[in-house]
């Protein structure tokens, strides 16, 4: 082989690496919309698209899961109703989910008595992700995905991903990517959470 097609050959490895590192860890140009917001072109629907469908559809119940707690508790979504709930599927490893979790504490601070907020870490080891909250002076409840079966069972496919139900524990709202504050107070305000 001569040197050029060894660069070019080396060049469309990289290329690909770089492009299934973005699709894994989903750092892709949808982050920070709703589901309802993607172009005509694009769908969640597996039976056009080909592949599974991602996040629960806006209308629909929330799946149930019971997860244990970083402090030992068995938390269960059932139990949740009652309030809004902002279900954020994240991992301490994601800097876009750092970046937001301040954000989230505040309005935890604010206004826990009509928002439960709900952090579920991807598959990590409980020690790292109660260094995490430490570092961060978190106090919502963070649970705890040994396996990934609840995100499997949520369909996430990057993250961060948020989900927003209503009292009853129906899909309200799907944002993919980082929330930004202006974005969330947006979506509190839709729900009725905040005036």
């Amino acid at each position: 082989m001569n040197r050029k097609t060894i660069y070019l050959l080396l060049s469309a490895i990289l290329i690909g690496l770089a492009i299934g590192i973005a699709f894994l860890f989903g750092w892709n140009r949808l982050a920070g919309v709703q589901i309802s917001e993607l172009p005509d072109g694009i769908t969640s629907d597996p039976e056009i698209a080909g592949v599974s469908a991602f996040a629960p559809e806006k209308g629909a119940m929330a799946p149930l899961f019971t997860l244990e707690s970083i402090s030992g508790d068995q938390i269960t979504l059932e139990e949740l109703q009652g309030k809004v709930v902002l279900l954020n599927f994240w991992a301490t490893w994601c800097g876009p989910c750092r970046l937001e979790m301040p954000t989230f504490q505040t309005r935890h601070e604010q206004i826990s008595d009509k928002l439960e907020i709900v952090a579920i870490d991807f598959d990590e080891p409980k020690e790292d992700v109660q260094a995490f909250a430490d570092e961060l002076g978190l106090t919502f409840t963070i649970l705890l995905d040994p396996g990934g079966n609840v995100q499997n069972l949520y369909r996430i496919r990057g993250y961060p991903t948020s989900i927003f139900l209503d009292e009853s524990g129906v899909v309200k709202i799907v944002h993919i990517g980082i929330m930004a504050e202006s974005q969330l107070d947006g979506y509190l305000l839709e729900l009725g959470v905040i005036d």
